[in-house]
């Protein structure tokens, strides 16, 4: 080995169904994590879990973290992918590797570590919501100078309701108790989207109304409420940053 630094490498483990606008305009979600997360000199790559496109065993080790995507799927549903991940996550754990789970990813990383997941009892949360950091995570953060109330743009019905042993809470909100959780220090879930901007979020929006997730009045509802609150994307971007690559 030579003495130069060697490259980071990290993995985006893709949940989702990239929407033919999203691919257009943003090169999928890979595309918008990249922007959000990557940096110079930096290796990223891509599987496609949800159509069964994992790591092999002997890649794992080459990467230094995981990002778990959102998904239109339920983190507590059976799915044969969605069970082959939480094998992934649980190998992950054993390793102490880097995970960042977002929404979605967020859930299912939860539930892997023997957390409960289920319909959130408040119904859908869509748009942006000011979410509270507890004490112990402000305390984690407090070398990235980041309010202690962040808004977060938000769009799930499904919620973590009991965390997985070891875990802490790290932040809520007052529609979902468990809006951010950590694990060892390797290892976090973010309920809200941090990498999604108005553009992404109307897009799902009007996605969701044309699957009759949601009715048209909500809808439009939702439109009309855009852009009132800025989803503190910056903070966002330095938190995950500094979490995935270890600067806390």
């Amino acid at each position: 080995m030579g003495g130069g630094t060697e490259m980071k490498r990290f993995a985006v483990l893709l949940c989702a169904q990239d929407s033919d606008y999203v691919k257009r305009k943003y090169g999928g979600y890979f595309g918008v994590f990249v922007k959000m997360l990557g940096e110079e000199g930096e290796a990223w790559d891509m599987f496609h879990v949800a159509s069964g496109k994992f790591p092999d065993d002997n890649e794992i080790g080459l990467y230094d973290g995981f990002v778990i995507t959102g998904s239109c799927n339920d983190a507590h549903g059976n799915d044969v992918w969605i069970c082959k991940l939480m094998e992934l996550l649980k190998k992950l754990d054993s390793m102490e590797k880097k995970v960042l789970g977002i929404c979605f990813g967020h859930q299912v990383l939860a539930r892997s570590l023997g957390g409960k997941i289920g319909r959130s009892a408040a119904g859908w949360d869509i748009g942006v919501t000011d979410i509270h950091l507890s004490p112990s995570s402000t305390k984690l953060f407090s070398s990235l100078k980041i309010p202690e109330i962040l808004p977060i743009i938000e769009c799930h019905r499904d919620e973590i309701r009991e965390l997985p042993p070891k875990a802490e809470v790290i932040a809520r909100s007052t529609k979902t108790g468990i809006e951010m959780f950590k694990y060892g220090d390797h290892m976090m879930g973010i309920q809200g989207h941090p990498e999604y901007n108005d553009d992404i979020l109307l897009h799902l929006i009007d996605r969701l109304q044309q699957r009759n997730y949601i009715a048209e009045s909500y809808a439009d509802e939702l439109k009309a409420n855009m852009g009132a609150v800025d989803p503190g994307g910056e903070a966002w971007k330095k938190l995950c940053i500094s979490f995935l690559k270890g600067r806390l």
